[in-house]
């Protein structure tokens, strides 16, 4: 296991956050939060088409580059430094679950659409399969409003679902860059895919790695935006900055920052080699970047004053978009417990320990 970026991945790296930085301004991720869909479709267009990102752990006979999870985990914290509105996570998890569970034609015919970002793809768990047919309401689809490929899990298999096929309705969401729909299927046609069980576990350890990663960068954009506030901000004749209890906060923010950055690109790296602990590190990164960017996006809108508490300041996008990661895909008490059994604590263990 390397303890660095390779060449190419630091490569990678730099890229995306410049292009992020240039391209996912606060103005534009506001913008996008304004329309129905909360979806920058030409930042979208960008990310997919001139820097192939949304197709960069394809195999390349699907059109993408055939890299691996740390390069995925490096844009998806990009991303979330800039909270950028796209709809990286939602394709994530549809392309995961395709390419471990769908059938060769399935495979052939989507993930190329998926990683040109012609197609946007989305993954939700809920319903029925019967006969070829889902029944029931799927909540909580994030950007299933501009989606145009469901994954669905549902009782009975899980199976791709057309968005022509469906009722999908756009939900208000708290956090506005990332917003959640609803999909209503009273008997719609789905393909099923060959291996669902594979499709979930695909999908699920790629999403908790991706929410631990854009959890990262949002918490180091905190850091990084409230020391610069903490250098400029003068009271009582000094920079606050300057006050120890400005300091010390600071400084709890970047250790847990940093221990948070260990975990995530441990976890990358653990999938990427198919090491043992691979699944108990996707749950330990995403337990630690949930609590890390909530503690950071709080300690911002703090350390920013008054000001911190309006909502024209971006503290608040950092701040919902870390409850939005806690919560998605598993809150960290959640991922605790997985750990818990993984390391042989079961119930008993943990009553008798209390």
């Amino acid at each position: 296991m390397r303890f660095s970026f390779s060449d190419e991945q630091a490569m990678i790296a730099e890229t995306v956050r410049s292009f992020f930085a240039e391209q996912a301004t606060s103005e534009r991720t506001r913008a996008a939060m304004e329309t129905a869909h909360g979806h920058d479709a030409e930042l979208w267009r960008s990310a997919a088409q001139e820097l192939g990102l949304v197709g960069l752990a394809l195999p390349e006979e699907y059109g993408g580059s055939g890299l691996g999870q740390i390069e995925s985990a490096i844009v998806a914290e990009a991303a979330g430094h800039q909270v950028a509105a796209l709809p990286l996570l939602s394709t994530a998890l549809a392309v995961r679950a395709l390419v471990a569970g769908g059938t060769a034609d399935q495979r052939a015919h989507w993930l190329p659409k998926l990683a040109s970002g012609e197609v946007i793809g989305s993954y939700g768990e809920g319903g029925r399969i019967d006969g070829g047919r889902l029944h029931g309401r799927i909540d909580h689809v994030p950007h299933g409003a501009v989606a145009e490929l469901f994954v669905i899990a549902a009782d009975g298999g899980v199976a791709l679902l057309s968005r022509d096929a469906a009722v999908v309705t756009p939900c208000t969401s708290m956090d506005q860059t990332r917003p959640y729909a609803r999909i209503d299927a009273d008997g719609a046609a789905v393909e099923l895919l060959a291996d669902g069980p594979a499709a979930i576990d695909a999908a699920m350890r790629a999403g908790w790695i991706a929410l631990a990663a854009d959890a990262l960068g949002g918490a180091q954009a905190c850091l990084d935006r409230t020391v610069a506030y903490a250098k400029e901000r003068v009271q009582f004749g000094r920079a606050i900055g300057s006050f120890q209890a400005i300091k010390h906060r600071l400084a709890d923010m970047m250790v847990e920052i940093e221990q948070t950055r260990s975990a995530v690109y441990w976890a990358a790296c653990a999938a990427d080699e198919g090491a043992p602990d691979a699944l108990l590190a996707a749950h330990a990164a995403k337990a630690l970047a949930a609590d890390t960017y909530r503690f950071c996006a709080g300690n911002m809108i703090q350390l920013h004053g008054g000001i911190g508490f309006t909502w024209e300041h971006d503290a608040h996008l950092f701040f919902k978009r870390a409850q939005s990661d806690a919560t998605l895909l598993g809150t960290p008490e959640w991922h605790r417990e997985r750990i818990a059994v993984l390391v042989g604590l079961d119930g008993t263990c943990l009553d008798e320990a209390a």
